[in-house]
């Protein structure tokens, strides 16, 4: 054995679980028995003669029993691996290992059979997981001898299962696969191999592994007693039955699969109980001469599953038979017995070309799917199925089309899309009946001449070839030709030739091309054209039989269109350059909707608006100052004229467009609207009105009064004072109201009157008095955030309707315990946590950012947007926020909220470069999404504030990552700087040749295969390698002039500019209230979608430096503390914490009312501001090091080195700790109480030290004097809180001193760096979301849940370690310091230093005084490495 390793490049041996380090610390594996070592040592043997110069001879097969805990049990994968496996992989790149199931075990986990007795362990090994340690050059052939396996079979993102072939190679293919999703480095392509996380993507399998729903779908059989006919003349016997595609079968002798069978067709037949036997079934045929079987069947199960299976054959109208997507390889046997089958659909599996040589036995077969398969080549034996009328063979890597084609006469629909095909064959032509022929996505570089003999083709398809220049003159002959798809071409030109008309062609489709002008004037009979996305500045049409013309996101200044096209219905010229509409427009008689958005236009003729026909009418993004006055009635129904410089409404618009239901005039200069009727009578039917971002005034209130039909109303964003409570009234059946932004102090008390209503959102206003809004039957969402609330009115209970309340903001609001009761139930509660008193380090970050975040979820039941935003991350200096886009699915939103902050800090731990940590954040983040990923995807863009990692010492950096259509936007001078690049079909034409080049289906409406728009995503991965999730990368370096950052999703820019976004943010000073606005002012633009996101502040200076200014002096203190704040940050008022700062919590209704009184309620020992800042030691930037330990020495020897806090401990009124109720309880001594809270005093004797890498630093640090060191000692504070229904102690940590001496080097464990460091404590640890949404860090966490809860490693979805907050430290009461001192003795002897008791009081400073010489020469003098989790563990 040991020979055997010490061959050169041999596989390390499996003794102990894989190595000494890693057999202690993983338990669950135990040594093999006696016959796996033999195993094991043969197949050293076998390697050590194998060939000679070939890396195949490197296979090693590791067979691992697992540690069984009472019958069955489970080991985590990553126990499976040891460092001996590591060395081995590292001497050569080509190395790998591969995890190899056997075919029974789930994806999720690995489990064993029971075994009573140890002779039975030599059985169960070989259904163990393998690890299969070999290199890229191992063929499956090699591998399976190597092994003592059959085969392999690999599956791919959870789904389909293939074999593969003898000379493929696994580990090749696996490298191949990580290669493509993103992974560029060798050894980190070698390295995530390892990880068996992957399995959720790509596994191997050392069986087929068995599906019975899908084997009951595809074959059932059986040896059952058989009786046939209805009489009783026939006696029972036992025979062979198969129930296969749509036909019973039953073998004419007893398990014989050979000679007679009977078939007995079930279309249309019946399937029936029988009573008088158990499990008994009466299988019939239809027609007079019907035949019949009874099965008895033995066991329950067998009787349920064939009745299920039969009965969903016999209600068949038709003989259909859908075998997709079942990893078949090859068609099953006897189904070739269903002679009747007319329709078989083989999609999605893994036939190849062989397994179709009898397929003509098929001989009513009409419709065959064939598509993504492994053909290689057009099946010959199909050209003799003469009934087939539909075939396709998309996505099968086709070269050629046969010559035998031109058998299928009768051959109407021929899918060949997705192929390697360039020509068609001359016998193509005989295909007499051929209607509809799809090319797409294949090579062609001209249209085929051959189709012009094909004189019943309608519908052509080449979307995604390569023609370049269309030539009209090649659809001359094609007279039957009605409709063709050109999308995807790249086209460049098209060449009208001659004065010939090509007729009969009435729909084409040039989307997605190049053209810069289009002159179609020749297609006299075309009725639809779609030329959306390529660059047009001209285009010419023939008028006669258009209908519909779609020319949107083009150059286009002038469209001619003759002669006047009176039958057309539907014109989108939208996001064009246009600076008027063509006169034809006004001149057609049939017009019903017009899109002229996001053009130069700057009038409206009156005869356009005027016109009888026109319905609905979209004309926002121009330039219009004034609309024509209406002259007759017109049947407007929908009219949008948002973002123009309209400063007026023609008077009669409401009295003369009485149809009008949707009318938006927001972004606009309107200070007033007109009246909705000439008399009091109003018989307006206007449901929707949207107003925002205005400057209308209360006088306009008034006036809308008479649309008493009004459903939603959005008027936020502008200059209202009141809103008339009487106008309000007659507004009943309103559903959503919008008053955000605006001077309100009051809500009318009559909203209670609108019934309906459903939405109510008011915040950004100056409103002090809660409305009765909460009331209503009907409200589900509340918004009065950034208010000036300070106390709620509640009726006795809540509507069970109201899913989300949003007070956050509103720095003066006291709530009750019972108000804090009620909001329990609510899913969505958003209150303001109470400002505490920061650390160094975290409000040194804080002053140089700060964020605010919102989400909306529009129209949608549920919000699928999720937010991570940290201020502090990592060492405290550097910031991350990122937002993740769900579309229509929140679990993938919501597992990479938890999961990208631990993954990108532990990326930067293990590289320096920018661009190698933020994707293999990406990259990992996907890894991590798990089986989640496989279906499910999201779109995401991470933004990382950092300093060079090389140079500490450099300029802030902003590092963003992005797949999908989340983006990032920078303000720098004033200007939207984007950082990010969207991922889209439309929008990237580099992912377009990317998915050109993969053969990638996109359909028409621009999705890859139907599914996602985006060509990037997290998850989705079963969409490979069409979707991968490499992202983008961009890193720029910040400077002064960068004034904030702005994150959002698809539908945030999708209706608001970067310029409108810069300037919005522009003219706010509050990060939360602007984020706010972003969100309000998407939905009254019309975005429908979920809208979500992050505005982050920021104060760079020029030097990008965190050093501290001095702050004023503090009563009872000599010396002046030193400031968190550079010169370019203002000081804001401490008592008015800022919103965006990340004080506001969201709570779940699964919280204790007790639980939310202890984070927004008022007591007498709120700490302020001004208390946390007078004993923080000053913090240095690297550009500026401090000239004493940590900047302390030049605030003297005023600190003390223990001080007192009193802080919060709340406990629950029916879990208190004596057993009584609140009102019962006796006061405790020490403890003081006001009803909601606890203050409790103790005293701290725990230190942790820190060791300072900077040369710079440590050389200053060595010339301080002995007194400076005392003072460094001094300064710790402590601080302790109690959780309201479960006691425990909350950690909080100040920054750590280190003092360096020649003799010793301090540090801390690396666990408490991990809890330090950790982002994932913001959102797994924090108050449970309803909507996924990002928790900002709470003030103190509950200790002992976070001990239990959290993992030793970083692994899964929720295994990061959770992260302690920055001012936490450890907490123990006085009464129990001597025991833990104690404690920490006898485990510890040689660390831990004797401390003197200090007296309770916190005025008796002169203990400190004369102990901390004593105190700081223990700590020098002996090696204190005792840890803050050490004394935390003891603790507990």
């Amino acid at each position: 054995m040991e020979e055997g390793e010490r061959a050169a490049g041999a596989a390390p041996a499996s003794q102990g679980g894989g190595g000494g380090e890693d057999s202690g610390s993983h338990a669950g594996i135990l040594h093999g028995p006696e016959p796996n070592e033999v195993g094991l040592k043969k197949g050293i043997a076998s390697w050590e003669h194998g060939p000679q110069g070939s890396r195949l001879t490197g296979i090693r097969v590791l067979k691992r029993n697992m540690k069984r805990n009472g019958s069955r049990s489970c080991v985590t994968r990553k126990s499976r691996f040891g460092s001996r496996e590591r060395d081995w992989l590292k001497e050569d790149r080509h190395r790998g290992c591969l995890y190899v199931y056997r075919s029974g075990e789930p994806q999720q986990t690995v489990t064993v059979p029971s075994s009573s007795t140890s002779s039975s362990s030599s059985n169960t090994s070989q259904s163990d997981l393998r690890l299969v340690l070999c290199t890229t050059d191992s063929t499956v052939a090699e591998l399976c001898a190597q092994s003592d396996i059959e085969g392999l079979y690999l599956q791919m993102h959870g789904d389909f299962v293939r074999k593969l072939d003898n000379s493929e190679r696994p580990l090749q293919i696996f490298y191949d696969y990580l290669s493509a999703i993103g992974y560029e480095e060798p050894a980190c392509i070698q390295k995530e191999a390892a990880n068996s996380d992957f399995s959720c993507m790509i596994r191997f399998y050392s069986e087929r592994p068995n599906n019975a729903d899908q084997l009951e779908w595809i074959l059932l059989k059986g040896i059952f007693s058989v009786r046939k006919g209805k009489t009783q003349l026939h006696k029972w016997a036992e025979r062979q039955v198969i129930l296969c595609g749509t036909c019973l079968i039953v073998a004419s002798v007893k398990e014989s699969f050979s000679g007679k069978m009977h078939i007995l067709p079930l279309v249309g037949g019946k399937v029936e109980k029988v009573k008088r036997r158990l499990h008994c079934l009466m299988f019939s045929s239809a027609g007079p001469q019907a035949q019949a079987y009874f099965v008895n069947f033995d066991s329950l199960v067998d009787y349920q599953r064939w009745y299920r299976q039969a009965s969903k054959v016999v209600s068949q109208t038709a003989s259909v038979v859908d075998l997709s997507c079942y990893s078949l390889e090859e068609v099953p046997e006897y189904l070739f017995y269903s002679q009747d089958i007319t329709h078989l659909n083989l999609r999605h599996n893994f036939i190849q070309i062989a397994g179709l040589h009898n397929f003509s036995r098929f001989s009513q077969l009409k419709s065959l799917n064939l598509s993504h398969n492994h053909l290689g080549q057009f099946p010959q034996s199909l050209c003799e199925i003469l009934s087939l009328t539909e075939l396709n063979l998309s996505c099968n890597g086709i070269n050629q089309i046969p010559v035998q084609i031109g058998n299928l006469q009768s051959l109407q629909t021929l899918y060949l899309e997705g192929n390697h095909l360039n020509s068609l064959p001359e016998e193509l032509s005989q295909l007499s009946q051929l209607i509809c022929l799809s090319l797409s996505f294949n090579d062609f570089t001209e249209i085929p001449a051959i189709l012009e003999r094909l004189t019943n083709m309608e519908r052509l398809f080449m979307a995604g070839n390569h023609l370049e220049t269309l030539h009209l003159g090649t659809l001359y002959p094609m007279n039957h030709l009605k409709y063709i798809d050109f999308r995807l071409n790249g086209l460049r030109e098209v060449v009208s030739e001659g004065l010939e008309a090509v007729k009969n062609i009435t729909s084409i489709d040039m989307r997605d091309n190049c053209l810069t002008e289009l002159d179609l004037s020749s297609v006299c009979c075309l009725e639809q054209l779609y030329c959306q996305r390529n660059g047009l500045k001209a285009l010419s049409l023939s008028g006669f039989a258009l209908r519909a013309l779609y020319a949107s996101c083009n150059c286009l200044e002038t469209v001619n269109v003759y002669p006047v096209p009176n039958l057309l219905t539907h014109i989108d010229l939208s996001r064009n350059l246009l600076e008027c509409l063509p006169h034809w427009i006004s001149d057609t008689r049939k017009l019903e909707v017009l899109d002229a958005s996001h053009n130069l236009l700057v009038e409206l003729t009156a005869r356009l608006l005027s016109s009888l026909s026109l319905r609905k009418l979209h004309v926002g993004y121009n330039q219009l100052s004034t609309l024509p006055y209406l002259v007759d009635h017109i049947p407007l129904e929908v009219l949008d004229l948002q973002h123009n410089k309209l400063v007026e409404l023609p008077e009669n618009l409401f009295y003369k467009a009485l149809n009008l239901r949707y009318l938006n005039v927001s972004a606009n200069l309107l200070e007033t609207i007109p009246p909705c009727s000439q008399s009091d009578e109003s018989l307006s039917t206007l449901q929707e009105l949207y107003l925002t971002n205005n400057n209308l005034t209360a006088q306009c209130a008034t006036l809308l009064a008479g649309h008493q039909n009004l459903r939603v109303l959005h008027i936020a964003y502008n200059q209202l004072l009141s809103f008339p409570a009487s106008k309000l009234t007659k507004l009943e059946l309103l559903e959503e109201l919008n008053l955000s932004g605006n001077k309100l102090k009051t809500i009318p008390s009559t909203v209670a009157n609108c019934k309906k209503l459903r939405t109510f959102l008011a915040h950004s206003n100056h409103v002090s008095v809660f409305p009765d809004v909460l009331s209503l039957p009907e409200i589900k969402l509340v918004d009065l955030s950034c208010n000036e609330l300070t106390e709620i009115a509640l009726p006795e209970s809540l509507p069970p309707s109201l899913q989300e309340l949003d007070l956050s903001g509103n720095t003066n609001l006291i709530l009750e315990h019972k108000t804090l009761n009620l909001f329990s139930h609510i899913p969505t509660l958003k209150l303001d946590q109470k400002p505490t008193s920061l650390t160094g380090d975290s409000m040194g970050s804080s002053t140089l950012w700060n964020h605010g975040y919102s989400e909306m979820s529009g129209q949608r039941n549920k919000l699928c947007l999720s937010v991570l935003a940290m201020d502090n991350f990592g060492d405290n200096v550097e910031a991350t926020y990122a937002i993740f886009d769900g579309d229509r699915n929140e679990e993938v939103p919501r597992l990479l909220q938890c999961t990208m902050g631990d993954v990108l800090l532990d990326e930067t731990q293990h590289s320096a470069v920018d661009s190698i940590y933020m994707t293999n954040t990406f990259l990992s983040s996907h890894r991590k999404l798990g089986m989640a990923g496989q279906k499910l995807g999201a779109s995401a863009v991470l933004c990382y504030i950092h300093h060079d990692p090389a140079d500490p010492g450099t300029y802030f950096s902003l590092s963003v990552a992005n797949v999908g259509t989340c983006q990032a936007l920078l303000c720098r001078g004033g200007q939207p700087l984007p950082l990010s690049v969207v991922f889209s079909l439309e929008q990237s034409p580099e992912e377009t040749r990317r998915m050109k080049a993969n053969k990638a289906i996109i359909t028409e409406d621009n999705k890859v295969s139907g599914v996602t728009c985006c060509t990037r995503q997290l998850g989705c991965s079963y969409l490979f390698p069409w979707v991968i999730p490499k992202p983008w990368m961009k890193t720029v370096p910040l400077c002064a002039q960068d004034e904030f950052l702005i994150l959002g999703n698809r539908a945030l820019f999708e209706w608001i500019s970067y310029q409108e976004a810069v300037s919005t943010v522009q003219a706010m000073q509050d990060p939360r209230a602007a984020a706010k606005k972003l969100c309000t002012l998407a939905q009254s633009y019309g975005c429908q979608d979920n809208v979500g996101t992050v505005v982050v502040s920021l104060h760079i200076g020029e030097d990008s430096c965190t050093c501290e200014l001095p702050l004023p002096t503090v009563p009872g203190c000599t010396g002046t503390v030193p400031a968190i704040y550079p010169n370019s940050v203002l000081l804001a008022d401490p008592a008015t914490p800022s919103s965006s700062s990340g004080i506001a919590s969201e709570f779940n209704s699964e919280m204790s009312a007790s639980e939310v009184g202890s984070e927004a309620g008022s007591t007498a020992s709120d700490e302020h501001l001004a208390l946390g800042l007078t004993s923080r030691p000053e913090r240095r930037c690297s550009l500026h090091p401090a000239a004493f330990i940590c900047g302390i020495g030049s605030m003297g020897n005023n600190l003390e080195l223990f001080q007192r806090q009193p802080s919060c401990a709340t406990f629950s009124s029916n879990q208190s700790d004596n057993g009584l109720d609140s009102d019962d309880e006796t006061p405790l001594d020490g403890v003081i109480s006001n009803g909601s809270k606890l203050e409790v005093e103790v005293d701290i004797h725990c230190c942790a030290f820190r060791l300072r890498g900077s040369k710079e630093e440590t050389s200053v640090e060595e010339s301080t004097s002995e007194e400076q060191k005392q003072a460094a000692h001094k300064k710790l504070e402590e601080s302790v809180t109690v959780s309201s229904t479960r006691i425990g102690c909350r950690l909080r940590r100040q920054s750590s001193i280190g003092v360096p001496t020649n003799t010793c080097h301090l540090s801390v464990c690396k666990e408490i760096s991990d809890l330090k460091k950790s982002p994932s404590t913001s959102s797994l640890f924090g108050k449970k979301l309803s909507n996924g949404s990002v928790v900002p860090l709470e003030e103190s966490h509950n200790a002992i849940e976070v001990a239990l809860e959290a993992p030793k490693k970083k692994s899964g979805y929720f295994a990061a370690p959770a992260q302690q907050d920055p001012e936490d430290n450890l907490v123990v009461p006085s009464n129990l310091e001597q025991e833990v001192q104690d404690q920490l003795r006898l485990s510890n002897p040689n660390s831990m230093p004797t401390l003197s008791q200090p007296p309770s009081s916190l005025e008796h400073s002169e203990w400190n005084e004369t102990n901390s010489g004593n105190h700081q020469q223990l700590q020098l003098d002996h090696n204190f490495t005792t840890t803050h989790q050490e004394v935390y563990d003891t603790a507990l």
